[in-house]
């Protein structure tokens, strides 16, 4: 079950970059669930990692390697089907023997080599099994594999989830391509998930790390499904720097276009979770505006995102207003005067000034809650900071996946 389109337009191969995704039985046989990134050697890469302390062995290694090696990483390893977390000591080991065997087998240092896993937490990774297949991977490089790519990292996934931009500023031309997966255990802290954009720009280090903890902040760390942050969740970007156009705030016009356009394709694909989220029915935006800072913004935002009994009506396309106005009013704002709220669906006013509006009759709400996409917009009345969250809707098929994940 998902919302929206499943078209994903055309993915684009990003000059420097090969990809393979193979099957190495992690948890299930003759499924993709081993995906491997080759990036072209002065490749720079930056990473934004899990901010939960339960860290999986994977995001503990990748973090030390991609300082270790100044940016310079060449392979980035990913498996599906086991998580790597929870597992001690022997997690470590176990991440560590799958780097040094790919890099062993391409022949590059050790810290060149990026390991990355989504799956069930508490259980040891069959190590073993993604040696064994890391020639296969190897072996099955090619340019054109995103797509592929974007199916072997899923999990509860029912959609592959891929965007592509081009950037073309007088004559300069710049692609930027960027994978996802995530549908469950989704909240802000870096979002619950694994993406990995790759761009054939010319970025340095300091720059490429600005500009993906300014697309990430919009974007990943704006959804919510289910209001858990994961032990697993990165992102990547890679600039190879093989188109020879380097991005630099000595060209403002080219930096701006680069910079817009990355932050337009890690939102793309931000929302293509929230679509793709366990159960989903609805797509939805929670809009706060009139606050006097991001903070208020985001605390009602999410109020209203993560509240069960919101969820649940959008669910069940009830428009049950009073339970947006209760999670406004827990969401913790200091000295919130309820008297300048304004609260309404798509563009229906349903509260004014903390009561209801004037005219105001259900099937007026109905219209809206019946539709697939929804934006809840609440007016604050207290400054000028405006916030958006991206959430959707809490079915019983949600509860059904979860109950039964592992099995």
């Amino acid at each position: 079950m998902a919302t929206g389109t499943q078209e994903l337009g055309q993915i684009l191969p990003v000059d420097g970059i090969r990809i393979a995704a193979v099957s190495a039985g992690v948890r299930y046989k003759n499924r993709l669930d081993l995906v491997l990134f080759e990036l072209a050697p002065g490749t720079r890469s930056s990473g934004m990692f899990t901010q939960n302390a339960f860290c999986a062995a994977p995001v503990v290694i990748a973090r030390q390697h991609l300082l270790g090696s100044a940016g310079a990483a060449r392979y980035l390893l990913v498996n599906t089907g086991n998580a790597n977390a929870g597992t001690g000591p022997q997690g470590m080991t176990d991440a560590q023997a799958c780097c040094q065997a790919l890099a062993a087998g391409a022949g590059v240092d050790v810290q060149q080599v990026l390991p990355f896993s989504t799956g069930v937490i508490g259980e040891r990774l069959p190590a073993e099994r993604i040696v064994a297949a890391v020639p296969d991977a190897l072996a099955a490089l090619q340019v054109d594999n995103w797509l592929l790519a974007a199916k072997g990292i899923m999990t509860t996934d029912t959609r592959p989830k891929a965007v592509s931009r081009v950037v073309n500023v007088a004559g300069q031309k710049v692609t930027l391509t960027g994978i996802t997966k995530g549908a469950g255990m989704i909240k802000p802290n870096m979002a619950t998930m694994l993406a990995f954009v790759g761009t054939d720009a010319d970025v340095d280090q300091v720059l490429l790390d600005s500009l993906l903890r300014s697309a990430v902040e919009q974007s990943f760390n704006r959804i919510t499904v289910d209001g858990d942050t994961s032990t697993n969740d990165c992102c990547i970007l890679s600039a190879t720097g093989r188109s020879g156009v380097q991005i630099s705030h000595a060209d403002p016009v080219m930096f701006e276009a680069f910079s817009s356009a990355l932050h337009e394709l890690v939102l793309e694909l931000a929302k293509l979770i929230i679509r793709d989220a366990e159960g989903a029915k609805k797509f939805v935006t929670v809009d706060v505006r009139g606050g006097g800072s991001s903070k208020e913004c985001l605390l009602v935002a999410y109020a209203i995102a993560e509240s069960p009994l919101v969820k649940t009506a959008l669910s069940a396309s009830d428009p049950n207003w009073g339970r947006i106005l209760a999670a406004i009013g827990r969401a913790g704002v200091e000295n919130l005067d309820v008297s300048r709220i304004d609260i309404y669906l798509d563009s229906v006013p349903i509260v004014k000034q903390g009561g209801l509006a004037p005219g105001y009759h259900e099937a007026l709400g109905q219209s809206v809650m019946n539709q697939e996409d929804i934006t809840l917009h609440v007016e604050l009345g207290r400054g000028d900071v405006r916030e958006l969250v991206w959430t959707a809707d809490l079915s019983e098929e949600y509860v059904r996946i979860n109950a039964s994940y592992r099995s």
